[in-house]
């Protein structure tokens, strides 16, 4: 290159360099002073303030012990949070809503319906190992039975009704 090339190039970077310094100074000196202005008119228009207090809003209040909760309102059950879901009415249907989550596809090392030939060593416990078993939970070498299914509303006969009923599918 010659010399004038490079006198060029030199004096085109410091002329871009000082366009790219000027060019920030004046973004910063613009939002400098126009920041205040635009939080002024934000603070007094209506619909930035409902929607800031929308996001801001506490998601609930919780009644203290010893204080006023007058101003509290009263939610029932089903409004809030979603309804407890309701009882099976018996073992098939227990089994379909609940046991099958696991016992269909054999989800954390159940025994799958059907496959008699793990349920056989778990039969031959008897019943009253496999209701403790539903009843209580089991963690075994090849799985884990949460209490109940993971239904701890579920009252103990239903259990066993339903333990009698996956029993007699898979013999």
């Amino acid at each position: 290159m010659s010399k004038h090339d490079d006198h060029f190039f030199n004096t085109f970077s410091v002329v871009i360099g000082i366009l790219v310094v000027i060019t920030i100074f004046l973004i910063v000196l613009a939002r400098s002073i126009g920041t205040p202005f635009v939080h002024d008119r934000a603070a007094v228009e209506p619909s930035v303030i409902a929607q800031s207090a929308e996001r801001t809003a506490p998601v609930g209040r919780v009644a203290v012990a010893g204080q006023d909760n007058s101003a509290l309102p009263i939610v029932a059950a089903t409004e809030g949070a979603s309804a407890a879901q309701a009882l099976p009415k018996d073992a098939a249907e227990t089994y379909e809503t609940i046991c099958s989550a696991c016992h269909k596809g054999g989800l954390a090392g159940a025994p799958k319906v059907g496959d008699k030939a793990a349920w056989a060593p778990r039969i031959a416990q008897g019943k009253t190992t496999l209701y403790e078993h539903a009843l209580k939970g089991y963690k075994g070498k090849a799985g884990y039975m949460p209490p109940k299914g993971g239904r701890a509303d579920l009252p103990d006969e239903l259990v066993q009704q339903t333990v009698d009923y996956v029993v007699k599918m898979n013999q």
